[in-house]
Formats: C-alpha cells, structure tokens, sequence
C-alpha cells in the first residue's frame, strides 16, 4: 500500500517527502522495523510507555521506510514522514486500513469490565465452540486463533498486532472473535477500526486508578466501548449485554445506540439466575429468560462466575442458541487458567490459584470460599508496584474479613521495594484488628506459597491470588520465571 493512501485517511495529515513510496507494514517498536515499514511514533506516558520519537532515527537505521510523527524528529531528511495531531489516531487507522478492515468479515465480541473479562470471554468463545462456530480469542492469558495459541504484552494488543490478528483470523473463516477490552486500551484507541457486533460489560470496581486517576474517569473510558457501538445505520444488529446489578450499567445504556440485553441476579433483567447453590465443585443456579427455565451446572466456583456465566448465557441467546444447547455446554466447560484454578496432588485440603489483584476481585474470591470451607481460609497475596497505592490497605482489609491466617506476600514489585508494600497492606490488617499472631510477611513469593501449604491441614482452603495465570514477576525492571501453580505444586509433593 502506498504511503499516500495510508495517509489520505487523515483529513489533517501532511506529507513531507515522497508520498508514492510502497509501505509494507506498520510498526511502533522500532525494534521489530523491518525494511519497507512504516513507523509510527506514538507520544510516551509517564511511567508506562516511552516517546516513540526518540526512537524514529533507530526505526530508519532498521529499514524504516517512512515516519508518522507529530512533530519533527532527528533521522535521515531523505525519509518520507506524515504529520499529524495524534499519532495514536493514526495509528489505529492506518493499521486497519492497511489490514482491510477485517472485522467486517468475521463477529466480533467484546468484554470489559474491571473482573471477569477473561473468565466471560473464555465462557462464551466455549459456548460457541461447542455449538460448532469456528472462534477465535484475544485477551489476558493469549491469542488464539484456530488451535494456535500466541503470547502478547497487553491484554488489548496495539492496532498492528489487533488488525494483523483479526485478519489471520478472518483467512480462517473465523466465525467469532471474542476479545477482552481494557480501559486503558480503550483510551488508548487500540480498537478503533473495530467494529463490535456486541460488548459486554461485568462490573465496575476499583482498579488503575493510577493510569485514570478517578473512579469517573476510569468509567469513562469503558464506556468509549459502548459509545462507539451502534451508531452507524446498517442491517447488521449491535448489541451492549450489561449487568444489571452494576450501577455503572445506566451510564453504559445512555451512551450506546446499541441494544441492550440485561443480566442480573438481584434487580429484574432480561437473563436472570435463581435457585444458586454454591459449592467447592462448582455452582448451580436455574436461568430464567423469556417464559424458559432451564438448570445450569457450571465447574466455576463462586457467585462471581454465576454473573459471568449469565452474561456469557445473554451473548449466546443474541447469537439464537437455544438454552438447552447453551446449559448443556456450560456443564463441559473447564475451569479457566489461574481462574479459582483447583491444584489437586492428593492433598486433604484445597488449593486455588486466582487472579484476583483487586479490592473486589479479592472479595468475591474469598468470599466464595468461605460458602464452602469447612477449615480455615488460610490466603496468601501481595500487590502490585508502581500502581494504585490506595487500594492496599483495602485489600489487608478485606483478606482479615474473609481469612484465619494470612501470609502477605510480593506480588509484581516492579521499582517498589517488597517490604514497602507489604507495610501498606499491614496497614488494613492493624486497622481490622487482624490477630498479629495470625499473619506473616513473607516477601519471597514462593517461599510464602511453601509456608502457607505447609501450615494447611485437612479441610483448609488455600487461596493464592493475584497473579493467577502469570508466569512471571517483575523486579526492578526485571521479568523473572515464576509460576504460582508451579511452586504450589512443589510444596504439596514435599508434604508427602
């Protein structure tokens, strides 16, 4: 494609160089620059990503064949650049133009929500599956498309990786494409040039307020998912599933032309769950819709994951499923990696691993424990660095609430010093008057997992949470191998 094409899209792009030149890709690392590609350099934010223009003279060094900037950058004269207002517009623009806009050829599901997302994304790309869809997925734990299985940095991917995978998808003959849709990507424009036959919306609770800053803002920015949906005048239907439980789900249905479709427990909805029995293997409830009732038996523990199974149940019925089809797809679900994830090695008490990195997050996973626990809850969980301090003390609270005994430990310190945040964590544990004879501070992460199976005895849960399906920790700038499941399962073999 040419340059001159790519940024014909840009009612304020302006070419300084050769417009006539051939692009054969679009990049924003210049580390991946190969000959042909054009390089976009995206403004940097603070404590996150980097200026891109400070890159553009390596970009060319590596083959870059043309820049888009928003201002003038140090590299080679005789390379062509686009001006223009914002570079991450254009990026995302560009990027679906170059790749053919190929969302139009397959449905795209999104899911927001601050917990849930990967959970009800894998519930419904399964619900489809099982009906004999061909699907594909994007989101926390990877990208899959047909039985490939791909790791990338962000839960959104940037535009380049988003289109390129979409249209890999679409040669497939893709039916479905369910993708897990952050705020920050959101804000950040990673899908525009998406288009959504659906967006589903779990909750609304407090994270990344170090990236939005408020509560309003950060609602703010998932409901650019909605407000986006619907508004072109087409044959093809749109569709906002909200939870009707969740306040924020009001503000979501002014903002979209799109039409919703509510589920609930607690207040009245269009999907509804009644009859809810909770249990360590897994949760039973009956979905009511329409004049239908059906049974439904998921193998995911928590009330939590009844929400998510409803609004998997709402995107189903959208898609013409009968419920019968959908309940009897459910029952052969498989619980979801790091997801309330059971380890089993004989042991007489129970281990589960969980994602669990919020306030809320943290609260619904204990406290789908304690429906069921016949022992103690001994938890184990640390928080995140260089992110949103408040929510710390918060968490110290909410596990003293829910747990026996407590082992706080390092989660992702990134620059923070370990010790630094395991003291604002304390501060909950002081203020809940937490028993100080009941919980350590353990900074080695597997050492804390080793301690808390080691004090485990018969019909005691284990909950460690908050990395759940990563495999990795970050240490002063560091990513080092470090798998939760792995180190549980070391320390049930030496019980033995």
């Amino acid at each position: 494609m040419l340059l001159k094409d790519l940024a014909a899209r840009l009612h304020h792009a302006r070419i300084e160089g050769d417009g006539e030149i051939a692009i054969t890709g679009i990049q924003m690392d210049s580390r991946l620059i190969k000959p042909g590609e054009l390089f976009v350099c995206i403004p940097g934010i603070a404590g996150i990503l980097e200026d891109r223009h400070d890159y553009a003279e390596d970009a060319v060094k590596r083959g870059a064949a043309a820049l888009v900037v928003e201002r003038e950058v140090q590299a080679d004269p005789r390379v062509p650049r686009v001006f223009v207002n914002d570079a991450r517009y254009a990026l995302a623009t560009m990027a679906a133009l170059y790749y053919g806009y190929p969302s139009n050829r397959l449905k795209v599901i999104g899911v927001t929500g601050t917990n849930g997302k990967t959970t009800t994304s894998h519930l419904i790309e399964h619900i489809l599956k099982h009906r004999g869809f061909r699907t594909g997925l994007m989101g926390n734990i990877a990208t899959r498309i047909g039985e490939e299985e791909k790791q990338f940095a962000n839960n959104t991917q940037e535009p380049p990786d988003l289109q390129r995978n979409l249209l890999a998808m679409a040669d497939k003959q893709t039916d479905y494409c369910v993708m897990e849709v952050t705020s920050q990507g959101l804000h950040m424009g990673r899908v525009i040039g998406t288009q959504f036959r659906t967006a589903v919306f779990t909750n609304l609770t407090q994270d990344h307020l170090d990236y939005h800053g408020t509560m309003e803002a950060y609602r703010e920015a998932k409901g650019l998912l909605f407000s986006r949906l619907g508004n072109a005048a087409s044959a093809d239907k749109t569709f906002a599933v909200l939870n009707a439980d969740d306040a924020a789900s009001g503000y979501f249905a002014g903002l979209t032309a799109a039409q919703p479709i509510t589920y609930g427990i607690g207040n009245n909805a269009d999907v509804m769950a009644k009859h809810i029995r909770l249990t360590d293997e897994g949760s039973d409830f009956t979905v009511v819709y329409r004049e239908e009732e059906m049974e439904v038996h998921i193998p995911l523990v928590g009330l939590f994951n009844v929400y998510n199974a409803l609004a998997a149940i709402a995107v189903a019925l959208i898609e013409q499923l009968p419920l019968t089809v959908i309940a009897g797809s459910l029952c052969a679900m498989k619980p979801v990696k790091g997801r309330m994830e059971r380890l089993e090695a004989g042991q007489n008490f129970t281990v589960l691993i969980d994602y669990a990195h919020t306030p809320d997050g943290l609260e619904e996973a204990l406290k789908a424990v304690t429906a069921f626990v016949r022992g103690q809850v001994i938890t184990v969980f640390g928080c995140g660095g260089d992110r949103d301090r408040d929510k710390r003390p918060q968490m110290g609270s909410i596990a003293a609430r829910y747990s026996d005994r407590i082992i706080l430990t390092s989660d992702n310190p990134r620059y923070e010093h370990p010790d630094a945040i395991i003291k604002d964590i304390c501060t909950g544990l002081e203020q809940s008057q937490f028993p100080a004879a009941h919980y350590e501070m353990i900074a080695d992460r597997k050492e804390a997992i080793h301690r808390a199976i080691s004090i485990a005895r018969e019909d005691d849960v284990v909950v460690i949470a908050g990395k759940g399906h990563e495999a990795y920790q970050l240490v002063r700038g560091q990513r080092f191998d470090f798998d939760d499941r792995e180190a549980a399962l070391e320390a049930l073999r030496r019980l033995k």
